[in-house]
């Protein structure tokens, strides 16, 4: 049985059809993961029991004829922030090493109450600190592009796992572009959701009034299908609004004749790998070609949302990871030391990576005792006026589009000892995350060293529907090219 190019519809059909079964397509993909993941170093745990015995629970209820949802059976990948119940949840990195969840994220029930099947849980950036995932303890995920090159962070994995078809669909997170930035490097569409969009209880929190959970998937009709699943009010996390689901399917073939496209011109400056530009530019044309209409916009405050981002973020790091202590939370430290200081300056030490002792760092100073109105209320008054430049712009635009990244893909190494000049790798990805905006990554083409290339579709807050009509939009001239 051929199961390369496989989506989740097309194995939905084959399983109804009888073509294969669940326990066939498990064996499949758990294979392929355990042989890929020697060079790419995409897993950082395989859980190939557990997969086959959902996939069997999902045979036997087709067998008995009863209806399954779309996803049931359907091989998928997690990353490991997500709490299993379980199963290893590392966070990459020595402070939660040996921890098992005794509960699940309320996306993972979600998706099990459908009959998921998880292949294994996948590398990240420690504490999804990091835009390579090269800041993890069991080491930096590869591009199966390239191998020697980075798969972008912080889900890395997730984004790896889909391009190297060990998985149908998988799942990230994405604080400031932690989704997009990946799946733009590794050629597979990837997709930020509204702030709240999708509960994020049971997710270890990183800075939790950015963090947001979305879907790895082949193309956005896949995108569509997961998010549909997982979206929705929770009572266990008051950010997720009480706010109706749409059917992310009903109107994504419906084109964008009549669309107005912002297009800012300062996501296409001189900082912006000159292929990146001209490629997404190209996608844009296609997309005119198609019935939409392109609008010259700008947002001037997008120069200050690195700086707003690595003020925030840092601050709400700081306070989140407070808790991993080695008593409350976390592992406890080789030597104890003779006072509760020593224990606690032993258990840090020894627990977190440079990039978290550097984040954490810069939060508690920024949330200092007179440091505070200098850096973290300054932040949060800059942030205000980046949300104002988006909604100024979606008066002219129905959706922006622009690179999810400067430039394709970075050699692994390459930016580790330039802090500063990582971080810059997420510029355009991050004014969305200011705002609390959904964006989509869609693959737009290729460098000539052939790297994927990634477009940004941006729209106004629950807006998912119309990115994914935009993306699918794109796609549907892909095809007819």
């Amino acid at each position: 049985m051929d199961f390369k190019d496989l989506t989740i519809e097309r194995a939905h059909k084959g399983l109804l059809d009888k073509e294969f079964s669940c326990a066939e397509l498990a064996k499949e993909y758990s294979n392929k993961a355990k042989k890929l993941n020697k060079d790419f170093n995409i897993y950082i745990t395989l859980t190939e029991e557990e997969a086959l015995k959902s996939a069997q629970k999902t045979d036997g209820r087709i067998s008995k004829g009863e209806d399954v949802g779309v996803l049931a059976g359907i091989p998928c990948a997690i990353k490991d922030l997500f709490n299993t119940k379980g199963i290893l949840t590392t966070c990459a990195s020595r402070m939660l090493q040996n921890f098992v969840p005794p509960y699940d994220a309320t996306a993972i029930k979600k998706l099990k109450d459908e009959g998921m099947v998880m292949i294994g849980k996948t590398n990240l950036d420690e504490f999804a600190c990091g835009g390579s995932t090269e800041h993890s303890i069991f080491g930096p995920t590869k591009n199966p592009v390239n191998p020697q090159y980075v798969a972008g962070g912080s889900s890395g994995g997730s984004a790896a796992a889909l391009a190297a078809d060990t998985c149908l669909y998988s799942l990230g997170t994405d604080t400031g572009g932690s989704i997009r930035q990946p799946a733009s490097f590794c050629g597979v569409v990837g997709l930020k959701v509204t702030y709240g969009r999708v509960s994020r209880s049971g997710v270890t929190s990183m800075a939790s009034s950015f963090d947001t959970i979305g879907p790895f998937a082949k193309n956005t009709r896949d995108c569509a299908l997961v998010l549909q699943k997982m979206a929705g009010n929770d009572s266990l996390d008051s950010t997720t609004p009480d706010k109706k689901v749409p059917d992310y399917l009903n109107n994504i073939e419906d084109g964008v004749k009549g669309l107005k496209i912002g297009i800012p011109k300062e996501y296409f400056d001189e900082n912006i790998d000159k292929e990146v530009s001209e490629s997404v530019m190209n996608a844009v044309k296609q997309l005119e070609k198609a019935g939409a209409k392109i609008v010259q916009v700008s947002l001037p405050a997008t120069k200050y949302a690195v700086a707003v981002y690595y003020i925030v973020m840092p601050a709400e790091l700081s306070a989140n990871l407070a808790r991993f202590d080695g008593i409350r939370f976390g592992s406890k430290p080789q030597e104890e030391g003779k006072t509760l200081t020593d224990y606690y300056f032993n258990a840090r030490g020894e627990g977190f990576g440079d990039e978290i002792k550097r984040r954490i760092m810069i939060g508690t100073y920024v949330l200092s005792a007179g440091y505070y109105d200098a850096y973290y209320k300054k932040a949060q008054k800059v942030r205000t006026l980046i949300i104002k430049d988006f909604e100024d712009v979606f008066k002219k635009a129905d959706v922006i589009i622009g690179p999810t990244a400067p430039a394709p893909a970075f050699r692994i190494g390459e930016n580790i000892e330039d802090p500063l000049k990582m971080y810059l790798a997420d510029a355009l990805t991050i004014p969305a995350s200011c705002a609390g905006l959904p964006a989509l990554n869609v693959p737009c083409g290729k460098s000539k060293k052939g790297l994927p290339i990634g477009m940004q579709i941006i729209g106004p807050q629950f807006t998912e529907d119309l990115l994914l009509k935009v993306g699918r939009s794109y796609e549907s001239c892909e095809q007819t090219v």
